[in-house]
């Protein structure tokens, strides 16, 4: 799957997932808690993007190269997101609860995706490949 297929794909589970969080508990939530979902989603929806984006670039280069760019970017990954969860909670002041659920959540959810596209790319390859 292109990037820009997953993207929408991606925006669109987002979307359609916050529109259901805000009706069910979100609309009566405080605005540093709705501030907190929303940046926790946005993480995991960068986080996402950039694993599917070094999938697609290294997936036509060497063994070493995918492997290098896909757990060198998993690294990388984590740490830029483990600065940007302790900005938000220091320095914009997002409760840390609402911010960790969002995150964990839409991460699971989007690796879920993200695992599936991949075996269904890889056992629609052909054996040769």
């Amino acid at each position: 799957m292109s990037l820009l297929r997953y993207t929408i794909l991606v925006l669109c589970v987002a979307a359609a997932t916050s529109t259901l969080a805000w009706g069910v508990a979100l609309r009566r939530a405080d605005a540093p808690t709705r501030w907190a979902v929303a940046f926790g989603g946005a993480l995991a929806v960068a986080n996402t993007l950039a694993a599917h984006g070094l999938v697609l670039w290294s997936s036509r280069r060497s063994t070493n190269a995918f492997l290098g760019a896909v757990l060198g970017g998993m690294v990388g990954r984590m740490g830029l997101m483990l600065v940007a969860v302790v900005a938000g909670v220091l320095l914009l002041g997002l409760p840390k609860l609402p911010l960790a659920v969002s995150l964990l959540s839409y991460f699971v959810l989007f690796l879920v995706m993200e695992l599936s596209i991949l075996h269904r790319r890889t056992s629609a390859a052909p054996a040769g490949r």
